[in-house]
This record gives structure tokens, sequence and C-alpha cells, in this order.
């Protein structure tokens, strides 16, 4: 079974966190949430989550994704945090995937995981000045090797079904999707 992890923070944008893994659980994938501190996590609308566990005691596990949810200050909370930066360095050099979304792309980019590949992420999070090495692209999602990026909260959906199908395939998506009785708009 495939394993993830949302790592959550103070300040982290509640509907990308929770529609990743409500999908992703939906695909049948272990999801294993880890608050940066011990406890609850309060949300950037005030909900409050309450993680599995604490990022310490996941620290030596594997995971075949690590999503990073975007939101303010819980982007910036998850780039303060060195254990984030260990993690997302051991992703990287085990070749596994790393996705981020909203304003956490500019976590990636900060700790050079974007340089030389194409990503997205909220407008403004990642000025092109500071990141040059870094090819923006004005799209929902964007997948380049295994990294994963996107917009915010409005491309969460979007997100999450792009994560099932990078770690399961298009059949598992596609029938996650269809229950979810989408409709596009015309």
């Amino acid at each position: 079974m495939k394993r993830v992890l949302v790592p959550l923070a103070t300040g982290c944008e509640e509907l990308e966190a929770v529609t990743v893994i409500n999908l992703l659980r939906r695909a049948e994938i272990e999801v294993v949430t880890a608050g940066l501190t011990a406890g609850p996590v309060r949300a950037s609308r005030n909900t409050v989550l309450v993680p599995d566990t604490s990022l310490d005691e996941v620290m030596d596990q594997t995971f075949d994704l690590i999503v990073l949810p975007g939101g303010l200050p819980g982007a910036q909370n998850l780039d303060q945090d060195g254990r984030i930066h260990t993690l997302l360095e051991r992703q990287r050099a085990a070749d596994r995937f790393i996705a981020a979304i909203c304003a956490a792309p500019k976590v990636l980019a900060g700790a050079g995981l974007l340089d030389g590949k194409s990503a997205t992420g909220y407008p403004g999070a990642i000025a092109p000045e500071d990141f040059p090495q870094v090819d923006l692209v004005d799209a929902p999602v964007v997948v380049d090797g295994n990294v994963i990026t996107s917009r915010g909260p409005g491309t969460a959906m979007d997100f999450a079904l792009q994560l099932i199908e990078s770690l399961a395939g298009k059949t598992l998506r596609d029938q996650v999707e269809s229950a979810l009785v989408r409709e596009t708009q015309q």
C-alpha cells in the first residue's frame, strides 16, 4: 500500500489539507497526518485539525509521497521547520514523490527542489526574480518528474486527483473522480 505524509502546520489552508487527505483515503492510500507539534492544529480559517501523530514520530519512516498544504502562515511555518527540509531532501535523494499546493511550492523552491523544473503556485507566492531557476507555469496542476505543484484552494481537488494518478494510476483516479459526481464547467 502506498503511504503519504501530510504535515500540518498552524495556519495551513484547511481546504487543501482536507481535500488531499480525503481523496487519497478514498483511493485507499494510507495517509498519515503529522502536526509540527503535538496536539491539534489551528488552520488558516480557524478550523481545528487533529493530526494522526506528530512529525517527530514519523521522521524515520518512509513515504511514497510527501504533500505540503499551503496557506499562510502555514507554508511559512513548514519552511521554518528544519525537519520538513530533512524529509524533503530524503524524498529527493530516494527519487520519491514531493507535492505542494498554494504557497507551499515556495518551500520547495527555497530548498532547491524546483531548480530546472516547471511548477506552479499561488499567484505571487514564488517571485520569478527570487527563483529564476524555476519555470513558473500558469496552470492548475503541474507535474514535472516526481514533483507535483498546484495553485490554491480552488485547484485542490484536481491536485488530489493528480496525486492519486501519479501514485496509483489513471484507472484508480478515474474511479475516485467518478464517485465524486464532479461536473465540468461548460
